[in-house]
Protein backbone atom coordinates (compact mmCIF):
# COMPACT_ATOMS: atom_id res chain seq x y z
CA UNK A 1 0.00 0.00 0.00
CA UNK A 2 1.02 3.59 -0.58
CA UNK A 3 2.35 5.41 2.48
CA UNK A 4 -0.65 6.95 4.23
CA UNK A 5 -0.56 10.74 4.28
CA UNK A 6 -1.87 11.75 7.71
CA UNK A 7 -2.88 15.24 8.81
CA UNK A 8 -3.70 16.28 12.38
CA UNK A 9 -6.43 18.88 12.63
CA UNK A 10 -6.74 21.44 15.41
CA UNK A 11 -10.37 22.46 16.05
CA UNK A 12 -10.96 25.88 17.59
CA UNK A 13 -14.72 26.62 17.90
CA UNK A 14 -15.56 30.32 17.77
CA UNK A 15 -18.39 32.12 19.53
CA UNK A 16 -19.10 35.66 20.68
CA UNK A 17 -20.64 37.30 23.71
CA UNK A 18 -23.67 38.25 21.60
CA UNK A 19 -26.16 35.62 20.35
CA UNK A 20 -27.02 32.39 22.15
CA UNK A 21 -24.14 30.77 24.02
CA UNK A 22 -26.22 27.66 24.68
CA UNK A 23 -26.91 27.21 20.97
CA UNK A 24 -23.21 27.69 20.25
CA UNK A 25 -22.43 24.75 22.56
CA UNK A 26 -25.02 22.65 20.74
CA UNK A 27 -23.45 23.50 17.38
CA UNK A 28 -19.99 22.68 18.75
CA UNK A 29 -21.13 19.19 19.81
CA UNK A 30 -22.68 18.58 16.39
CA UNK A 31 -19.34 19.44 14.80
CA UNK A 32 -17.33 17.11 17.03
CA UNK A 33 -19.85 14.29 16.50
CA UNK A 34 -19.58 14.73 12.75
CA UNK A 35 -15.77 14.72 12.78
CA UNK A 36 -15.82 11.49 14.79
CA UNK A 37 -18.35 9.99 12.38
CA UNK A 38 -16.01 10.85 9.49
CA UNK A 39 -13.06 9.27 11.29
CA UNK A 40 -11.08 12.52 11.45
CA UNK A 41 -8.56 12.79 14.26
CA UNK A 42 -8.36 16.19 15.91
CA UNK A 43 -7.15 18.19 18.90
CA UNK A 44 -9.75 20.39 20.58
CA UNK A 45 -9.64 23.16 23.21
CA UNK A 46 -12.10 21.64 25.67
CA UNK A 47 -9.57 21.72 28.50
CA UNK A 48 -8.28 25.19 27.64
CA UNK A 49 -11.32 27.44 27.83
CA UNK A 50 -14.69 27.35 29.62
CA UNK A 51 -17.10 25.45 27.36
CA UNK A 52 -14.28 25.02 24.81
CA UNK A 53 -15.28 28.14 22.86
CA UNK A 54 -13.20 31.19 21.91
CA UNK A 55 -15.36 34.20 22.80
CA UNK A 56 -12.87 36.95 23.61
CA UNK A 57 -9.53 38.29 22.41
CA UNK A 58 -7.97 37.30 25.75
CA UNK A 59 -8.41 33.66 24.74
CA UNK A 60 -5.79 33.91 21.98
CA UNK A 61 -2.66 33.23 24.03
CA UNK A 62 -3.79 30.07 25.90
CA UNK A 63 -5.32 28.58 22.75
CA UNK A 64 -2.22 29.20 20.65
CA UNK A 65 0.06 27.82 23.35
CA UNK A 66 -1.99 24.64 23.70
CA UNK A 67 -2.50 23.95 19.99
CA UNK A 68 1.21 24.42 19.32
CA UNK A 69 1.89 21.73 21.91
CA UNK A 70 -0.39 19.35 20.00
CA UNK A 71 1.70 19.49 16.81
CA UNK A 72 -1.29 20.07 14.56
CA UNK A 73 -0.94 20.48 10.79
CA UNK A 74 -4.02 22.63 10.14
CA UNK A 75 -6.59 24.75 11.96
CA UNK A 76 -10.39 24.53 11.73
CA UNK A 77 -12.32 27.53 13.11
CA UNK A 78 -16.05 26.73 13.03
CA UNK A 79 -18.18 29.77 13.86
CA UNK A 80 -20.74 28.43 16.26
CA UNK A 81 -22.90 31.53 16.68
CA UNK A 82 -21.10 34.55 15.20
CA UNK A 83 -17.35 35.04 15.51
CA UNK A 84 -14.77 36.97 17.51
CA UNK A 85 -12.87 37.97 14.38
CA UNK A 86 -9.82 39.51 16.08
CA UNK A 87 -9.22 36.27 17.98
CA UNK A 88 -9.76 34.19 14.85
CA UNK A 89 -7.19 36.24 12.96
CA UNK A 90 -4.54 36.24 15.68
CA UNK A 91 -4.87 32.53 16.53
CA UNK A 92 -4.52 31.65 12.85
CA UNK A 93 -1.61 34.03 12.29
CA UNK A 94 0.30 32.89 15.38
CA UNK A 95 -0.10 29.22 14.46
CA UNK A 96 0.90 29.91 10.85
CA UNK A 97 -1.02 26.89 9.54
CA UNK A 98 -3.55 26.31 6.76
CA UNK A 99 -6.88 27.47 8.16
CA UNK A 100 -10.43 26.34 7.40
CA UNK A 101 -13.40 28.64 7.97
CA UNK A 102 -17.00 27.42 8.27
CA UNK A 103 -20.23 28.16 10.10
CA UNK A 104 -23.55 26.31 10.42
CA UNK A 105 -26.39 27.51 8.26
CA UNK A 106 -28.71 29.71 10.30
CA UNK A 107 -32.35 28.76 10.87
CA UNK A 108 -35.30 31.04 10.27
CA UNK A 109 -35.74 33.84 12.84
CA UNK A 110 -37.94 33.03 15.81
CA UNK A 111 -41.53 34.19 15.97
CA UNK A 112 -40.50 37.39 17.74
CA UNK A 113 -37.91 38.17 15.03
CA UNK A 114 -34.83 37.27 17.11
CA UNK A 115 -32.10 34.90 15.87
CA UNK A 116 -29.99 32.32 17.72
CA UNK A 117 -26.91 33.15 15.66
CA UNK A 118 -25.57 34.96 12.61
CA UNK A 119 -22.79 32.54 11.70
CA UNK A 120 -22.62 33.58 8.03
CA UNK A 121 -22.16 37.21 9.00
CA UNK A 122 -19.41 36.25 11.44
CA UNK A 123 -17.62 34.27 8.72
CA UNK A 124 -17.56 37.34 6.50
CA UNK A 125 -16.01 39.39 9.30
CA UNK A 126 -13.39 36.74 10.10
CA UNK A 127 -12.48 36.15 6.46
CA UNK A 128 -11.68 39.86 6.12
CA UNK A 129 -9.37 39.71 9.15
CA UNK A 130 -7.67 36.54 7.92
CA UNK A 131 -7.09 38.25 4.58
CA UNK A 132 -5.81 41.40 6.29
CA UNK A 133 -3.31 39.41 8.38
CA UNK A 134 -2.04 37.40 5.42
CA UNK A 135 -3.39 34.07 6.67
CA UNK A 136 -3.85 31.44 3.94
CA UNK A 137 -7.30 29.98 4.40
CA UNK A 138 -10.04 27.92 2.80
CA UNK A 139 -13.72 27.96 3.62
CA UNK A 140 -16.70 25.66 3.36
CA UNK A 141 -19.93 27.09 2.08
CA UNK A 142 -22.36 27.99 4.87
CA UNK A 143 -24.30 24.73 5.41
CA UNK A 144 -25.26 22.19 8.06
CA UNK A 145 -22.89 19.46 9.22
CA UNK A 146 -25.11 16.89 7.50
CA UNK A 147 -24.96 18.57 4.11
CA UNK A 148 -22.69 17.06 1.49
CA UNK A 149 -20.77 20.35 1.19
CA UNK A 150 -19.48 19.93 4.74
CA UNK A 151 -18.10 16.42 4.28
CA UNK A 152 -16.69 17.23 0.85
CA UNK A 153 -15.19 20.48 2.11
CA UNK A 154 -13.44 18.86 5.08
CA UNK A 155 -12.08 16.09 2.87
CA UNK A 156 -10.84 18.51 0.22
CA UNK A 157 -9.16 20.72 2.82
CA UNK A 158 -7.38 17.85 4.56
CA UNK A 159 -6.09 16.42 1.28
CA UNK A 160 -4.89 19.87 0.20
CA UNK A 161 -3.05 20.24 3.53
CA UNK A 162 -1.57 16.78 3.06
CA UNK A 163 -0.19 17.73 -0.36
CA UNK A 164 1.37 20.91 1.03
CA UNK A 165 2.74 19.13 4.10
CA UNK A 166 4.38 16.27 2.25
CA UNK A 167 5.95 18.51 -0.33
CA UNK A 168 7.73 20.41 2.45
CA UNK A 169 8.90 17.16 4.06
CA UNK A 170 9.74 15.21 0.91
CA UNK A 171 12.98 13.42 0.20
CA UNK A 172 13.76 12.18 -3.29
CA UNK A 173 16.22 9.38 -3.89
CA UNK A 174 18.28 9.95 -7.03
CA UNK A 175 19.73 6.86 -8.72
CA UNK A 176 22.39 7.89 -11.21
CA UNK A 177 23.05 11.28 -12.72
CA UNK A 178 20.92 13.14 -15.23
CA UNK A 179 20.94 11.64 -18.71
CA UNK A 180 23.29 13.91 -20.67
CA UNK A 181 20.96 14.78 -23.55
CA UNK A 182 17.86 15.33 -21.37
CA UNK A 183 18.17 19.06 -20.83
CA UNK A 184 14.45 19.33 -20.11
CA UNK A 185 14.98 17.57 -16.76
CA UNK A 186 17.69 19.94 -15.51
CA UNK A 187 16.69 21.16 -12.03
CA UNK A 188 18.08 23.41 -9.31
CA UNK A 189 18.57 21.20 -6.25
CA UNK A 190 19.62 24.08 -4.01
CA UNK A 191 16.58 26.15 -4.95
CA UNK A 192 14.22 23.22 -4.33
CA UNK A 193 15.65 22.91 -0.83
CA UNK A 194 15.50 26.65 -0.12
CA UNK A 195 12.02 27.33 -1.53
CA UNK A 196 10.17 24.10 -0.77
CA UNK A 197 12.22 22.07 1.70
CA UNK A 198 12.64 19.26 -0.84
CA UNK A 199 15.73 17.14 -0.23
CA UNK A 200 17.49 15.18 -2.97
CA UNK A 201 19.55 12.23 -1.75
CA UNK A 202 21.91 10.84 -4.42
CA UNK A 203 22.83 7.15 -4.56
CA UNK A 204 25.93 5.98 -6.36
CA UNK A 205 25.02 3.88 -9.40
CA UNK A 206 27.93 1.45 -8.86
CA UNK A 207 26.90 0.78 -5.24
CA UNK A 208 23.26 0.44 -6.29
CA UNK A 209 24.00 -2.18 -8.96
CA UNK A 210 26.37 -3.99 -6.58
CA UNK A 211 23.65 -4.17 -3.88
CA UNK A 212 21.19 -5.57 -6.43
CA UNK A 213 23.59 -8.29 -7.56
CA UNK A 214 24.45 -9.26 -3.98
CA UNK A 215 20.80 -9.51 -2.98
CA UNK A 216 19.95 -11.49 -6.14
CA UNK A 217 22.62 -14.05 -5.26
CA UNK A 218 21.57 -14.25 -1.61
CA UNK A 219 17.83 -14.60 -2.31
CA UNK A 220 18.00 -16.55 -5.57
CA UNK A 221 15.90 -19.49 -4.37
CA UNK A 222 13.23 -17.17 -2.95
CA UNK A 223 13.00 -15.16 -6.18
CA UNK A 224 12.79 -18.32 -8.28
CA UNK A 225 9.91 -19.51 -6.13
CA UNK A 226 8.18 -16.15 -6.56
CA UNK A 227 8.55 -16.33 -10.34
CA UNK A 228 7.05 -19.83 -10.44
CA UNK A 229 4.10 -18.98 -8.19
CA UNK A 230 0.71 -18.88 -9.93
CA UNK A 231 0.12 -15.36 -8.58
CA UNK A 232 3.10 -13.96 -10.53
CA UNK A 233 1.40 -11.65 -13.03
CA UNK A 234 4.23 -11.17 -15.54
CA UNK A 235 4.74 -13.30 -18.64
CA UNK A 236 8.48 -13.98 -18.74
CA UNK A 237 8.39 -16.97 -21.07
CA UNK A 238 10.50 -15.20 -23.71
CA UNK A 239 13.04 -13.39 -21.54
CA UNK A 240 16.08 -14.29 -19.46
CA UNK A 241 15.20 -15.44 -15.94
CA UNK A 242 18.45 -14.10 -14.52
CA UNK A 243 17.42 -10.55 -15.35
CA UNK A 244 14.03 -11.12 -13.71
CA UNK A 245 15.74 -12.34 -10.54
CA UNK A 246 17.85 -9.19 -10.48
CA UNK A 247 14.75 -7.12 -11.14
CA UNK A 248 13.08 -8.54 -8.04
CA UNK A 249 16.26 -7.83 -6.10
CA UNK A 250 16.15 -4.27 -7.46
CA UNK A 251 12.62 -3.95 -6.06
CA UNK A 252 13.78 -5.00 -2.62
CA UNK A 253 16.87 -2.79 -2.73
CA UNK A 254 14.78 0.27 -3.62
CA UNK A 255 12.18 -0.45 -0.93
CA UNK A 256 14.94 -1.14 1.58
CA UNK A 257 16.68 2.13 0.76
CA UNK A 258 13.34 3.94 1.03
CA UNK A 259 12.70 2.61 4.51
CA UNK A 260 16.25 3.19 5.73
CA UNK A 261 16.62 6.73 4.38
CA UNK A 262 12.94 7.83 4.53
CA UNK A 263 12.65 8.26 0.76
CA UNK A 264 9.27 9.44 -0.61
CA UNK A 265 9.93 9.02 -4.34
CA UNK A 266 12.66 7.97 -6.75
CA UNK A 267 14.26 9.68 -9.71
CA UNK A 268 16.09 7.05 -11.77
CA UNK A 269 18.44 7.51 -14.70
CA UNK A 270 16.57 4.75 -16.62
CA UNK A 271 19.11 3.99 -19.36
CA UNK A 272 21.59 2.90 -20.64
CA UNK A 273 23.97 1.43 -18.03
CA UNK A 274 21.31 0.25 -15.60
CA UNK A 275 19.50 -2.01 -18.09
CA UNK A 276 22.75 -3.32 -19.49
CA UNK A 277 23.96 -4.24 -16.00
CA UNK A 278 20.75 -5.84 -14.73
CA UNK A 279 19.42 -7.44 -17.92
CA UNK A 280 15.87 -8.39 -18.87
CA UNK A 281 12.98 -7.52 -16.60
CA UNK A 282 13.74 -4.20 -14.90
CA UNK A 283 10.17 -3.09 -15.56
CA UNK A 284 8.93 -5.81 -13.20
CA UNK A 285 10.88 -4.48 -10.23
CA UNK A 286 9.90 -0.91 -11.00
CA UNK A 287 6.25 -1.90 -11.31
CA UNK A 288 6.25 -3.46 -7.86
CA UNK A 289 7.89 -0.38 -6.36
CA UNK A 290 5.41 1.92 -8.12
CA UNK A 291 2.55 0.18 -6.31
CA UNK A 292 3.99 1.64 -3.10
CA UNK A 293 5.84 4.83 -4.05
CA UNK A 294 6.48 6.96 -7.14
CA UNK A 295 9.31 6.46 -9.61
CA UNK A 296 10.09 9.30 -12.02
CA UNK A 297 11.98 8.08 -15.06
CA UNK A 298 14.84 9.72 -16.92
CA UNK A 299 16.37 11.63 -14.00
CA UNK A 300 13.28 13.83 -13.59
CA UNK A 301 13.45 15.36 -10.10
CA UNK A 302 10.56 17.72 -10.80
CA UNK A 303 8.56 14.73 -11.99
CA UNK A 304 9.14 12.96 -8.68
CA UNK A 305 7.91 16.06 -6.83
CA UNK A 306 4.81 16.11 -9.05
CA UNK A 307 4.00 12.52 -8.04
CA UNK A 308 4.55 13.18 -4.33
CA UNK A 309 2.12 16.10 -4.39
CA UNK A 310 -0.43 14.20 -6.46
CA UNK A 311 -0.42 11.06 -4.32
CA UNK A 312 -0.75 13.13 -1.14
CA UNK A 313 -3.66 15.07 -2.65
CA UNK A 314 -5.44 11.82 -3.49
CA UNK A 315 -5.34 10.70 0.14
CA UNK A 316 -2.82 7.96 -0.57
CA UNK A 317 -5.43 5.58 -1.97
CA UNK A 318 -3.92 4.70 -5.34
CA UNK A 319 -0.58 4.66 -7.14
CA UNK A 320 0.33 7.42 -9.54
CA UNK A 321 1.94 6.72 -12.89
CA UNK A 322 4.51 8.71 -14.82
CA UNK A 323 3.92 8.88 -18.58
CA UNK A 324 4.66 11.51 -21.16
CA UNK A 325 2.53 13.34 -23.71
CA UNK A 326 3.45 11.83 -27.07
CA UNK A 327 1.06 11.90 -30.05
CA UNK A 328 -2.43 13.13 -30.86
CA UNK A 329 -5.21 10.60 -31.23
CA UNK A 330 -5.62 9.89 -34.96
CA UNK A 331 -9.41 10.39 -34.88
CA UNK A 332 -10.18 12.35 -31.70
CA UNK A 333 -8.89 15.93 -31.71
CA UNK A 334 -9.27 16.18 -27.93
CA UNK A 335 -7.28 13.06 -27.05
CA UNK A 336 -3.56 12.42 -26.64
CA UNK A 337 -1.36 9.41 -25.94
CA UNK A 338 0.09 9.02 -22.43
CA UNK A 339 2.98 6.57 -22.80
CA UNK A 340 6.06 5.21 -21.11
CA UNK A 341 7.99 2.10 -20.17
CA UNK A 342 6.51 0.93 -16.87
CA UNK A 343 3.83 1.58 -14.26
CA UNK A 344 2.12 -0.20 -11.38
CA UNK A 345 0.58 -3.39 -12.75
CA UNK A 346 -2.66 -2.72 -10.83
CA UNK A 347 -3.41 0.08 -13.33
CA UNK A 348 -3.63 -2.29 -16.31
CA UNK A 349 -6.81 -2.87 -18.25
CA UNK A 350 -9.10 -5.35 -16.52
CA UNK A 351 -8.85 -7.83 -19.40
CA UNK A 352 -5.09 -8.34 -19.04
CA UNK A 353 -4.17 -11.34 -16.88
CA UNK A 354 -0.44 -11.70 -17.60
CA UNK A 355 1.76 -8.74 -18.57
CA UNK A 356 4.44 -9.45 -21.21
CA UNK A 357 7.76 -7.66 -21.48
CA UNK A 358 9.67 -6.54 -24.56
CA UNK A 359 12.65 -4.50 -25.63
CA UNK A 360 12.04 -0.73 -25.69
CA UNK A 361 10.92 -0.27 -29.27
CA UNK A 362 12.93 2.94 -29.70
CA UNK A 363 16.02 1.45 -28.02
CA UNK A 364 16.08 -2.11 -29.24
CA UNK A 365 19.74 -2.53 -28.35
CA UNK A 366 18.65 -2.72 -24.69
CA UNK A 367 17.35 -5.83 -22.90
CA UNK A 368 13.63 -6.65 -22.65
CA UNK A 369 12.77 -4.28 -19.83
CA UNK A 370 9.45 -2.66 -20.79
CA UNK A 371 6.04 -3.81 -19.58
CA UNK A 372 3.44 -4.11 -22.34
CA UNK A 373 -0.09 -3.13 -21.29
CA UNK A 374 -2.73 -0.45 -21.70
CA UNK A 375 -4.22 1.45 -18.78
CA UNK A 376 -7.77 0.81 -17.65
CA UNK A 377 -10.46 3.33 -18.57
CA UNK A 378 -11.47 5.99 -16.06
CA UNK A 379 -11.14 9.57 -14.87
CA UNK A 380 -7.59 10.75 -14.18
CA UNK A 381 -5.82 13.85 -12.92
CA UNK A 382 -2.64 15.17 -14.55
CA UNK A 383 -0.11 17.06 -12.44
CA UNK A 384 3.23 18.70 -13.25
CA UNK A 385 5.48 20.64 -10.86
CA UNK A 386 8.14 22.63 -12.69
CA UNK A 387 9.91 25.95 -12.92
CA UNK A 388 12.84 28.02 -14.12
CA UNK A 389 14.31 31.45 -13.33
CA UNK A 390 13.28 31.08 -9.68
CA UNK A 391 9.56 30.85 -10.52
CA UNK A 392 7.66 27.60 -9.97
CA UNK A 393 4.26 26.44 -11.10
CA UNK A 394 1.98 23.48 -10.53
CA UNK A 395 0.00 22.67 -13.66
CA UNK A 396 -3.00 20.38 -13.38
CA UNK A 397 -6.11 19.27 -15.18
CA UNK A 398 -8.51 16.36 -15.47
CA UNK A 399 -9.20 13.96 -18.31
CA UNK A 400 -10.30 10.41 -18.98
CA UNK A 401 -8.60 7.28 -20.33
CA UNK A 402 -10.53 6.10 -23.38
CA UNK A 403 -10.21 3.67 -26.29
CA UNK A 404 -7.49 4.24 -28.85
CA UNK A 405 -5.11 2.43 -31.18
CA UNK A 406 -2.78 -0.16 -29.67
CA UNK A 407 0.85 0.75 -29.21
CA UNK A 408 3.88 -0.56 -27.32
CA UNK A 409 4.83 -0.37 -23.61
CA UNK A 410 2.46 1.02 -20.94
CA UNK A 411 0.02 3.51 -22.41
CA UNK A 412 -3.41 5.09 -22.37
CA UNK A 413 -5.28 7.57 -24.57
CA UNK A 414 -6.47 10.55 -22.52
CA UNK A 415 -9.43 12.64 -23.66
CA UNK A 416 -9.90 16.18 -22.32
CA UNK A 417 -12.41 18.95 -22.96
CA UNK A 418 -10.15 21.05 -25.19
CA UNK A 419 -6.75 19.58 -26.05
CA UNK A 420 -5.72 22.65 -28.06
CA UNK A 421 -5.96 24.74 -24.89
CA UNK A 422 -3.95 22.16 -22.93
CA UNK A 423 -1.30 21.99 -25.64
CA UNK A 424 -0.81 25.75 -25.74
CA UNK A 425 -0.42 25.99 -21.95
CA UNK A 426 2.03 23.09 -21.89
CA UNK A 427 4.05 24.50 -24.78
CA UNK A 428 4.29 27.97 -23.28
CA UNK A 429 5.99 26.55 -20.22
CA UNK A 430 7.58 25.75 -17.95
CA UNK A 431 6.56 22.15 -18.62
CA UNK A 432 8.32 19.27 -20.42
CA UNK A 433 6.66 16.21 -21.94
CA UNK A 434 6.64 14.23 -18.65
CA UNK A 435 3.68 14.35 -16.26
CA UNK A 436 2.34 12.57 -13.20
CA UNK A 437 -1.14 11.05 -13.31
CA UNK A 438 -3.51 9.34 -10.92
CA UNK A 439 -7.00 7.90 -11.21
CA UNK A 440 -9.65 10.20 -9.74
CA UNK A 441 -10.52 13.88 -9.94
CA UNK A 442 -8.03 15.76 -7.79
CA UNK A 443 -7.33 19.02 -9.65
CA UNK A 444 -9.49 21.11 -7.30
CA UNK A 445 -7.60 19.67 -4.33
CA UNK A 446 -4.27 20.57 -5.95
CA UNK A 447 -5.54 24.09 -6.64
CA UNK A 448 -6.47 24.39 -2.96
CA UNK A 449 -3.12 22.95 -1.85
CA UNK A 450 -1.15 25.61 -3.70
CA UNK A 451 -2.72 28.22 -1.41
CA UNK A 452 -0.61 26.72 1.36
CA UNK A 453 2.68 26.32 -0.55
CA UNK A 454 4.78 29.50 -0.67
CA UNK A 455 6.68 30.21 -3.90
CA UNK A 456 4.30 28.13 -6.03
CA UNK A 457 1.61 29.22 -8.48
CA UNK A 458 -1.24 27.13 -9.86
CA UNK A 459 -2.20 26.72 -13.52
CA UNK A 460 -5.25 24.79 -14.65
CA UNK A 461 -4.86 23.06 -17.99
CA UNK A 462 -8.62 22.39 -18.14
CA UNK A 463 -9.83 25.98 -17.73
Amino acid sequence: MIKQKTVKLGVCPIGKFVFSHEDAKIQKKLIYDKLCELGIGYADIENVLPDGLVRDHSHVEPVVRYLKSQNIDALFVPHCNFGTESAVGMIARELGLPTLLWGPRDESPAGDGTRLRDSLCGMFASSKVLYKLGVKYSYIENCTVDDGQFTEGIDKFLRAVSAAKYLKQSKIGQIGSRIDFFWCTISNESELLEKFGVQVLPFDMVDYISDIRKLADRNRSLYKAEIRDDSFIFDISNIDEEGVIRSLAMRDVLLGYAEKFNIDAWSIQSFMSLQESIGDGIGIGESYVQERMPIAAESDIHGAISSIILEAASGGYGPSFFPEFTVRHPENDNAVLLWHASAAASLRDDGIRKIPLAKPWILESLPATSLQFNFRHGDITVCRFDGDHGEYRLGTGEGRIIDGPATRESYGWMEVGDWSSWERKLMEGPYPHHCSCIYGQEADVLEEAVKFIPNLQIQRFDR
